[in-house]
């Protein structure tokens, strides 16, 4: 069992605030406007300044690519900024460099890739580039006025720790992120809020592109969350493409939970060790994760969040869950949340399918859309900061 404080990963990683804003991407302070262009930097191994960041809210992308044919700015979450669906092109520059100007868009951060001659790839001169189970992305922070509630404030801050462990269950060496709150006392009780990915996320998942830890921090300045543990553990238990992922996953996500993460999280902090003091909540693929193991084990957890996630045969795959005849008293908490722009697509029919069926059973439960982001982390950073936290074991 060894742990690493999660300061020794690579600072690149860690773009998100400061009252300074004197460093296009120089990642020296956790800038809040780390893209913005003031003294015409290029980035340390590039080779042009990509993206630069106006306080318009306009943003300019740049690759020198003097024999390329053809460059496209492509990526879902830019996109439904820019109220399109269609790659954007470029226009090439006598001096080889393709440049092209977009929005004004919302303040918030956006994943993009850039298609060079039909293949995608990540902006080159980007440093703040994503970190997943999945091909490489590129990350736009479109800053405000002055941090948001992602961004790293002058608040006390929590200490986030990867943990690395065996597991039998899954026979390797496993990693998970563990947030504790400012002050963390080992003499005191805390509640544990499990959190889970998606499909091609990684346990670091959360803490990097989700901010979960600065959205905790800031909230508990505010006062408006109860101090928690947060665990953010590897939930992809086989690979994604195997051909029986679903027949298989939810098995082995049962086994590597109930035996593995939740006793090492309560073997190695002060918790509340009972259901009433666990919440399990996810993602997208973490989502469905919560919904069809977490629901059905309520002997560990009484809060849920099932965030852009759902399932069509809801009833059928929480039959356990419906036909306790204490469910009512053993869920203290649950959300069904997802952004604006899902709901037309097939998440937000699961959604609302899961929805009518809590509906149906009288289970007390919080549906919510909001956002003006959609399968991505816009959405999931909102429904982290404005519903899930403020709300989990909130006094009645």
């Amino acid at each position: 069992m060894r742990s690493t404080p999660l300061y020794f990963i690579p600072a690149l990683f860690f773009f998100a605030a400061s009252t300074l804003s004197y460093a296009q991407q120089a990642n020296v302070n956790l800038d809040w406007n780390p893209q913005k262009n003031t003294e015409n930097l290029i980035p340390y191994g590039g080779n042009i300044v990509s993206p630069d960041v106006r306080d318009d809210h306009t943003i300019t992308f740049r690759l020198k690519a003097p024999v390329a044919n053809q460059v496209m700015l492509t990526g879902g979450p830019i996109l439904l900024a820019l109220k399109t669906k269609d790659p954007i092109p470029f226009k090439k520059g006598d001096d080889g460099i393709w440049t092209l100007t977009v929005g004004p868009v919302k303040p918030n951060i956006y994943v993009y890739r850039f298609i060079l001659d039909g293949v995608s790839i990540v902006d080159p001169n980007n440093t703040i580039t994503g970190s997943s189970n999945q091909p490489g992305y590129s990350n736009v922070v479109v800053h405000g006025d002055g941090p948001a509630f992602y961004d790293a404030k002058k608040v006390p801050h929590g200490t986030v720790t990867r943990q690395i462990y065996h597991s039998d269950a899954l026979n390797g060496e496993r990693e998970m992120f563990v947030y504790t709150p400012p002050g963390y006392d080992s003499k005191k009780k805390y509640p544990v809020l499990y959190l889970l990915g998606g499909s091609g996320e990684l346990a670091s998942g959360w803490s990097l592109d989700g901010r979960a830890n600065f959205i905790a921090d800031n909230l508990l300045s505010e006062g408006k969350m109860v101090p928690m543990i947060i665990a953010m553990p590897n939930n992809q238990v086989l690979h994604r493409s195997d051909p029986k992922h679903l027949e298989k996953t939810y098995l082995l996500f049962e086994k590597e939970l109930r035996n593995e993460i939740v006793p090492f999280i309560d073997k190695t902090y002060s918790t509340i060790q009972n259901p009433k003091g666990r919440a399990l909540a996810g993602l997208s693929m973490g989502g469905r994760h919560t919904q069809m193991v977490g629901m059905n084990d309520l002997d560990l957890f009484s809060s849920f969040g099932i965030l852009s996630a759902g399932d069509m045969e809801t009833e059928k795959m929480n039959a356990k869950f419906f036909s306790d005849p204490k469910v009512k008293e053993k869920v203290d908490y649950l959300l069904v949340g997802l952004g604006n722009g899902e709901v037309s697509e097939n998440v937000g029919k699961r959604s609302a399918s899961t929805h009518e069926a809590l509906q149906k059973h009288g289970i007390n439960h919080e549906y919510f859309i909001g956002g003006d982001g959609a399968h991505d982390w816009g959405t999931w950073r909102l429904l982290l900061n404005d519903k899930l936290l403020p709300n989990l074991w909130k006094k009645k």
